[in-house]
């Protein structure tokens, strides 16, 4: 959200994809450079806390945790000096605040690269640089592209290369459109997603987004099946039966899969076909009380995530395709608004794990 652009999921409320409650609706009356990373998992490390560890000891959590790939919600030297020689694959975000201004002042732009990447060229391995986080539609949507193009001029005079540039958005982008081969981009949205899908595409930039299934379960769980929420089907330990919806031959055993599927399906239709898409966000609280949200769905979910992904199977859409994927979020952050936004964390502020993740995916 737009509030999320210093941390990640900042606390406004949550939209869910209309097609994603029709589709639980059915399901509940039934018994480039980054080519490189497939099938990879990185974390969000948001920062919306006054107790975290300082950023090398958080760096060296992803070390030790073997964590390949870090996402930025904004720029901070301290961080990015900590990741020097790391090898870390980085995703670095601009403020949602600093969007109109990248977009309209070349010279702010050129400051901003001077600043967050020119120093760290070479040393760190920037991945991604994303415009923005999840202001389509809105009205900082208008400002994405012609910031991205701003920041790819101001990158090229500095001599850093390879490194895409493009922006986050939440599944808020599509309308109605269940099932996921009818994916498409709302009304809203269009009239910037259409442009901007097709200038990533030519820049061969992915588009990235954010996934959660546990928002529509948490908004109709008597009638979202847990398990096809929490890909119980990629548990090899899971004894429970897991429902699955099929769509023009394709058969989806997950929210997860039909989720990025819709994305695809909004894309194509766009005229972008062979955009890819990474995953920037996905997760599922732990606590806060809210339904649904406890320690054991939470480690379900993002274990099964890391399987299915780090098997490589891709989605039913595009089978055989690894969807990179970032978990939401390495900590809990205790300045969050109360409830379920302060407990996304996969370790707690002293460095506690709150539950095991097995970032090879093998359990």
């Amino acid at each position: 959200m737009a509030a999320a652009a210093a941390g990640g999921r900042g606390g406004a409320a949550r939209t869910v994809a209309p097609w994603i409650l029709a589709c639980s609706f059915l399901l509940c009356s039934s018994s480039v450079l980054f080519q490189g990373a497939e099938g990879a998992i990185g974390v969000n490390y948001g920062m919306i806390a006054n107790n975290l560890p300082s950023p090398d000891k958080v760096i060296a959590m992803y070390k030790a945790n073997n964590i390949k790939y870090v996402r930025l919600f904004h720029p901070d030297t301290t961080v990015l000096a900590a990741l020097r020689g790391t090898g870390i694959g980085v995703v670095l975000g601009t403020l949602n605040e600093d969007l109109a201004q990248l977009a309209s002042d070349e010279s702010f732009a050129a400051s901003w690269v001077a600043s967050y990447v020119k120093p760290f060229a070479g040393t760190v391995t920037f991945r991604y640089i994303t415009a923005g986080n999840e202001v389509i539609p809105g009205d900082l949507g208008v400002h994405v592209l012609p910031a991205i193009r701003n920041l790819e001029d101001a990158i090229r005079a500095v001599g850093v290369s390879g490194v895409p540039i493009t922006t986050a958005v939440a599944t808020s982008v599509l309308g109605v459109s269940y099932p996921p081969s009818q994916g498409a981009f709302s009304e809203g949205a269009a009239p910037v997603m259409v442009p901007l899908v097709a200038y990533l595409l030519s820049k061969n930039a992915p588009l990235l987004v954010n996934v959660y299934p546990y928002f529509a379960y948490a908004a109709e769980p008597e009638t979202v099946q847990l398990g096809y929420a929490l890909l119980a089907g990629s548990s090899a330990t899971s004894s429970s039966k897991v429902v699955s919806i099929t769509d023009g031959g394709l058969v989806y055993t997950n929210m997860f899969d039909a989720i990025v599927d819709a994305a695809h399906a909004a894309v194509e239709k766009a005229g972008a076909q062979g955009l890819e898409l990474v995953v920037s966000e996905t997760g599922w609280p732990s606590g806060g009380g809210a339904t649904g949200a406890t320690v054991e769905n939470a480690a379900a979910y993002n274990n099964n995530v890391v399987r299915h992904v780090a098997a490589g199977t891709g989605t039913p859409r595009r089978p055989g395709k690894a969807v990179e994927t970032y978990l939401f979020a390495m900590f809990n952050e205790n300045q969050k608004p109360e409830g379920t936004e302060q407990h996304f964390g996969l370790f707690q502020p002293d460095m506690t794990a709150v539950y095991p993740v097995d970032f090879a995916g093998s359990y």
